[in-house]
């Protein structure tokens, strides 16, 4: 009831365990703390908080305009939620190798588990796209040192994303994937692989674990939980799975309020209020609020 009931210490304990354990975490994306509620009743392993699903849900595209301060608070008010551990996209750091070390100290603040950096240059976009630039290996290097060096709960994962393999590919992104896990990265997000292959290559070039985004209408192929674990993946993101099927489904029913007049078509595909009262606790919250007005509130 309420919020989770572990610590956000506890919460990232767990998952630089899950990290190390040879078990692949599945973390679906959530855009709101709702969604997450629901992956977690649904027994996933964690919650991704994307920053191109955050940035469509303020009406915005992934270019970089969203704020630290914004992506700290949908992540606070998600991460609170779930007892599971939440990864944050923060992006290229929100500036500087500076601003890279405050984000580190909102992020722990805020009560997530961890965040990851890209090498893109500012503004960034997603990196599915073309049109993508880099900085350069050093300063992509100082932005996830400032990172590590800021990090105060030594639990807390820091990851770094390379968008590398569309400026030389596979070769520079094992070349950035080395450097980033020798300047202390925790979890290795290399952006836009191809298929199997790909990753395969990035698995046998570093120690630390990997990350892959299963995303839709990129260009990766849309490998499955089975064939991720067999090359050695340790994290599977949907990134903006959830945001894509609600906003395919919130499409539909307009247009079937438009052309009908009425919901009445819609009723059957829609979560029942039942279902949603049970994902909210409303039982929980009714119960523990007239227990404390039983022994507590009367004279």
């Amino acid at each position: 009831m309420l919020y989770s009931r572990l610590t956000a210490s506890q919460k990232r304990r767990a998952f630089r365990a899950a990290l190390n354990s040879g078990r692949l975490q599945r973390m679906p994306g959530a855009f709101s703390p709702l969604v997450a509620m629901a992956i977690a009743r649904r027994g996933f392993e964690g919650v991704y908080i994307s920053g191109g699903a955050l940035a469509a849900d303020l009406g915005l595209p992934d270019i970089g305009l969203t704020t630290l301060s914004e992506v700290a608070a949908r992540s606070a008010a998600t991460a609170r939620m779930v007892d599971l551990p939440t990864l944050v996209d923060a992006d290229t750091g929100f500036g500087e190798p500076l601003n890279a070390a405050r984000t580190v100290q909102v992020m722990e603040e805020a009560g997530v588990s961890g965040c990851h950096f890209e090498d893109q240059e500012n503004p960034k976009r997603c990196g599915h796209l073309d049109g993508t630039t880099l900085v350069p290996v050093p300063t992509a290097v100082r932005r996830i040192a400032a990172a590590v060096a800021a990090r105060r709960d030594p639990d807390f994962i820091i990851g770094a994303r390379t968008d590398a393999k569309a400026h030389g590919g596979i070769k520079a992104v094992v070349e950035r994937a080395k450097a980033y896990a020798d300047a202390g990265a925790d979890l290795l997000f290399p952006e836009a692989l191809a298929d199997a292959e790909e990753f395969e290559a990035v698995r046998a070039a570093v120690d630390i674990p990997i990350l892959a985004n299963m995303t839709e209408f990129g260009k990766s192929t849309l490998l499955t939980v089975d064939q991720l674990r067999d090359l050695g993946v340790n994290v599977v993101i949907y990134p903006v799975t959830m945001l894509r099927v609600a906003m395919g489904a919130i499409t539909r029913a307009l247009e079937s309020i438009d052309e009908t007049g009425t919901q009445a078509d819609l009723v059957d595909d829609m979560q029942h209020r039942h279902r949603l009262y049970e994902l909210l606790g409303y039982s929980d919250y009714t119960t523990f609020d007239t227990d404390v007005f039983d022994t507590g509130g009367r004279q």
